[in-house]
């Protein structure tokens, strides 16, 4: 896969969900969608600094698992379920890596359906 462009980063960015808890990171994604040129562009270095050295940083790399009650006896563990909360730059790589994998895996799962 080729580097990221800046037209992909801002993509990503302008994927984010808004009003979803922060990760470790404490950015909410609304800040990183309204901040601007400035801000994209220096997203978008962070971003391929990390693609160049195909390294993260240890605090991307790190998430906060939340427990979410779903029905039922709540002293019942398996009534609940599990996420974790990235920081907003993992998930604007994460981003950027799915919509750019995705072509491929659905040519390979077209080519070997019976």
């Amino acid at each position: 896969m080729p580097e990221p462009s800046v037209f992909e980063s801002e993509l990503a960015i302008q994927e984010l969900q808004r009003q979803k808890s922060t990760g470790s990171d404490q950015i909410p994604s609304e800040m990183l969608k309204a901040g601007g040129r400035t801000v994209r562009y220096q997203i978008h270095k962070l971003i391929i600094s990390i693609w160049n050295k195909k390294e993260l940083r240890e605090q991307s790399q790190q998430s906060i698992t939340v427990s979410i009650y779903r029905n039922g006896d709540k002293t019942d563990s398996s009534n609940y379920t599990a996420i974790s909360l990235l920081t907003a730059t993992y998930t604007i790589l994460s981003n950027i890596l799915l919509s750019g994998l995705t072509p491929y895996a659905e040519k390979i799962i077209g080519d070997h359906q019976c």
